[in-house]
C-alpha cells in the first residue's frame, strides 16, 4: 500500500518524496512546491506506539483536514487516529494496512492538499 500511495502522490500532484531525517529513513514528506507546506507524511511506526495490538511496524499517512467535526468523526472509526507526532491543528493519521480503502485515503489526501495550498490573493 505504501509504494502505491507514493506513486499516486507523485503522479497526481507532481511532487517527489522527501526524506528529511537520517534517523528515520522510511519517513517521507510530501509538500507543495510553492509554499513548501506539508500535505502528507508517510511513516512506519511501532504498533505499540499507536496503541495497537501486535508487534512490529505499521505504515501510516498523516494528512491535514479543515473540519474539526470531520476529524472527531474519523478518529472514532477503525483505521484513523489523532495525528501521530503532529498534534497541532487538524492532523490525523491513517493506517495503511488495508483498514481504510484506497479511495478514502486518496480523498482525504486531496482535502489535505487543498487545505495546505497557498491561498490566492483577491
Amino acid at each position: 500500500m505504501r509504494d502505491k500511495l507514493i506513486n499516486y502522490i507523485q503522479e497526481q500532484y507532481g511532487v517527489e518524496p522527501e526524506h528529511l531525517w537520517k534517523k528515520f529513513p522510511n519517513y517521507i514528506v510530501f509538500r507543495h512546491q510553492g509554499n513548501r507546506k506539508w500535505f502528507g507524511l508517510v511513516m512506519d511506526v511501532s504498533r505499540s506506539k499507536l496503541g495497537l495490538d501486535g508487534d512490529g511496524l505499521v505504515d501510516i499517512l498523516n494528512v491535514k483536514l479543515d473540519d474539526p467535526i470531520m476529524v472527531d468523526d474519523l478518529i472514532r472509526q477503525p483505521g484513523y487516529m489523532k495525528g501521530y507526532h503532529i498534534s497541532r491543528g487538524n492532523w490525523i493519521s491513517i493506517l495503511l494496512d488495508g483498514t481504510v480503502s484506497p479511495d478514502e485515503i486518496c480523498s482525504l489526501l486531496e482535502v489535505s492538499y487543498l487545505v495546505t495550498a497557498q491561498k490566492k490573493k483577491q
